[in-house]
């Protein structure tokens, strides 16, 4: 493979390391041939050539020629990808694209609309020749999920990106001088049992470095012990000396100037800081969490790809002084907090953004880039997902990240749109094109373009919560048909349906329309077969959540410890939803949470699936519980930490299937409310018999279901049987949409 870097050659900073670390490393893999070619002679190309990358030099600033000359080189050359860096690079690369056919990608290092901030005739001409060169490259490459997150929000198309980030080296390092050592070297004459915060920043407005030091003032008021370490030079020095001694923090603030010496810088910390407004993603995180540092943040940029607010770190909002305090005063005072966070931090930093891992991933983006060029280009491409997608419920939420997962199992290039309430936070989410779900003509036009139609999950197919959902759905699967789709119901539940006009339409529909149905329980089988629907190939699956993992204990213990929670305490959780007749029977619940505090010392945990309702439905519950402490979690976060937290359950009792399915899929014991059929078929369907229905709930019925429940904790040999049931036919829903997919190649 061959690759040829086209940069300006006067790069600086963190663009500047980037590119000279990786394309150092690129040259030592066996296999890749590197060239990289800059626009002037400088500091950069002259360390370059230092480090061993092959670097040629086109100087002037006749277009034409260079461009001329860059051409024939790449032909003569027989390159295989064209790789850009910055404004002249991917003004260059966009002439050089058609010309010499090959796939063209840039590294996108900074907001392009930023660049030339304070220079509006530079911003004018090579800010506007960037911007328009940009939407017509082949590929784009962000340094941090953030930088991918800003272009698809200005619409970039994210099947053509790809995140990476600035990788270190995390061998371990032993830093020339101990703590004291290097305090005492920068005049820093603190106690021994002293907690110090530190900074690593150029001392300028962007990194709010006043911040920091109003938020450790406060802090400090709260924790005598802490002190404030602040390694860098710039404008404002004397200014946030000034401030410091204001606020009577003077003798607690150390500035050390710049420092050339970053090991022993770290090591001498306790807790690492930024308080940046503006970051793609520096390498003071990295360098932090090399040293087991945890972490004080503000959420900017890539720093909460890195930063899991309570888990490694904290995050608060940028210029937030108050809630900086807070953060530090919390670290200062735990000992054991921060050696926990540290060491998340770490392992986090360790597996993701290393320099190896940094060197894999632009290896890897080569490969895609290149397999995709190899495709033969046709027409039709891609599926179009359409569901209960964008309304906060994390069971459909769930279903659309399993299905997305296995479409790119299945064809990692596949293209796939999603229908959406929320399209923008639907691309955010999942990396996928989307469209708002009652958008016509732009999904009617969408749909003239994919190969596959996925109707995707959950109980679409039912009136009881609205006829006008089943007549949008019915009619997206006639539409998709009509316009040349294959077209399956993926994992689906069929029913209730009551009207009987309505199930006259819906048999007609799938009759007609539909290639494939996998269904997740065996009660939609029989609804099938009693509205006489045997046209389309009917398979019995089980809902694709199941096959999403949890995330890491280390993950789901910081979790815990951010809501206060003890993580090796034992739970039983509970997840509830409104629904006629809920009010009447709360009290329940509440009383049998005191029961098993009481019997067993589980302590009752309220996890919400649908934030919007369940939440208030489980404080309806908790309301009624006199004995046993009780936690209701606002929010559970993403579907790996819902899938995480049902997992630290000893048991769960739930009215919603996907905290059903959730637990199921971790070998926890259940209990089901049955407010909907299908609860208890999808409980039968993998052999669990505790289940009762809401309208003859009672406190001696649950309580002896709870009891049941709680004697097969541990049982994995009972448990694990409906478990690997689900993940082996779980399979068939991917199956037939390769089935699908193949069929039209």
């Amino acid at each position: 493979m061959k690759v040829i870097h086209l940069i300006s050659g006067g790069d600086s900073g963190g663009a500047k390391t980037h590119v000279h670390m990786l394309l150092q490393n690129l040259c030592r893999t066996p296999g890749v041939e590197i060239t990289m070619v800059c626009f002037m002679e400088g500091p950069f190309s002259e360390e370059a050539r230092a480090l061993g990358i092959p670097t040629v030099i086109f100087p002037g600033r006749n277009i034409l020629r260079t461009y001329s000359a860059l051409k024939k080189l790449i032909r003569e050359g027989g390159y295989d990808i064209i790789h850009c860096h910055g404004a002249r690079g991917n003004m260059m690369g966009a002439l050089l694209r058609r010309a010499t056919g090959l796939p063209v990608v840039t590294t996108v290092h900074s907001d392009y609309r930023l660049d030339y901030m304070g220079r509006p005739l530079s911003r004018a001409t090579y800010g506007t020749i960037n911007t328009l060169a940009l939407r017509r490259l082949d590929y784009r490459i962000g340094v941090s999920d953030a930088m991918v997150d800003l272009l698809i929000s200005r619409g970039f198309d994210p099947d053509r990106l790809f995140p990476i980030y600035n990788g270190i080296d995390f061998t371990p390092r032993t830093p020339s001088m101990s703590r004291g050592e290097y305090l005492a070297s920068v005049g820093a004459h603190w106690p021994d049992d002293c907690v110090i915060a530190g900074i690593a920043a150029r001392l300028n407005p962007v990194k709010d470095i006043p911040t920091l030091v109003r938020g450790f003032a406060r802090a400090h008021e709260r924790c005598p012990r802490l002190r404030l370490l602040i390694a860098g030079d710039g404008e404002q020095m004397n200014e946030l000396k000034n401030l410091a001694a204001s606020l009577g923090v003077k003798e607690e603030v150390c500035f050390a100037g710049w420092v050339s010496d970053v090991d022993s810088f770290y090591h001498a910390l306790d807790i690492n800081t930024l308080t940046s407004l503006s970051e793609t993603f520096p390498y003071s995180l990295t360098e932090g969490a090399r040293a087991g540092l945890p972490t004080v943040a503000s959420r900017v940029g890539g720093v909460p790809y890195l930063i899991d607010h309570g888990v490694n770190g904290f995050l608060f909002e940028a210029q937030d002084y108050e809630t900086l305090a807070r953060h530090l005063a919390v670290l200062a005072e735990d000992a054991t907090l921060r050696a926990h966070m540290g060491a998340r931090l770490y392992q986090k930093g360790k597996n993701e953004y290393s320099l190896e891992s940094t060197l894999q991933r632009q290896l890897d983006i080569y490969g895609v880039i290149l397999r995709r060029a190899a495709r033969p280009k046709t027409r039709r491409s891609g599926a179009l997902v359409c569901g209960a997608y964008g309304r906060g419920n994390a069971g459909d939420d769930a279903i659309l990240e399993a299905i997305v997962t296995e479409l790119r199992q299945i064809d990692p290039d596949l293209p796939v749109w999603v229908l959406s309430r929320k399209p923008s936070e639907t691309r955010l989410t999942y990396r996928v094109n989307s469209i708002y779900t009652f958008g016509f003509p732009k999904f009617l036009w969408r749909m003239s373009r994919t190969r596959l139609y996925i109707n995707g999950g959950g109980s679409l197919m039912q009136d009881v919560t609205s006829h006008r959902s089943l007549w949008f759905y019915l009619f997206t699967i006639s539409a998709a048909k009509i316009l040349g789709n294959k077209v399956q119901m993926y994992g689906c539940g069929i029913g209730p349906i009551h009207d009987q006009s309505n199930r006259a339409r819906a048999a007609r529909v799938l009759q007609k329309r539909v290639d494939a149905i996998t269904l997740r329980d065996t009660h939609s089988k029989e609804e099938l077969a009693d509205m006489g629907v045997t046209n389309p190939e009917i398979i019995l699956s089980a809902d694709p959540t199941v096959i999403l993992p949890a995330a890491g204990e280390e993950v789901i213990d910081g979790v815990l410890e951010n809501e206060g929670l003890d993580p090796d305490g034992r739970y039983i959780g509970f997840t509830l939803r409104p629904w006629p007749g809920f009010e009447e029977k709360a009290h329940i619940f509440g009383q049998a949470a005191d029961y098993v505090w009481e019997k067993y010392g589980l302590t009752p945990l309220f996890l919400p699936i649908e934030r919007r309702l369940d939440v208030a439905a489980a404080e309806k519950a908790a309301a009624h519980i006199q004995k046993a402490p009780c936690h209701i979690l606002k929010n559970t976060g993403s579907s790996d930490h819902t899938i995480g937290l049902f997992a630290r359950m000893q048991a769960v009792v739930s009215m919603r299937l996907h905290a059903l399915v959730f637990s199921a899929g971790q070998g926890v014991p259940l209990v089901g409310v049955v407010y909907d059929p299908k609860i208890s078929s999808f409980l039968s369907y993998i052999g669990q018999d505790l289940y009762t229905e809401l309208e003859n709930l009672t406190l001696e019925g649950l309580c002896a279901h709870i009891d049941a429940a709680c004697a097969r904790i541990g049982d994995t040999a009972f448990l694990s049987v409906g478990v690997d049931r689900l993940r082996q036919v779980e399979r068939r829903n991917s199956e037939a949409a390769k089935k699908l997919l193949e069929c039209e190649k």
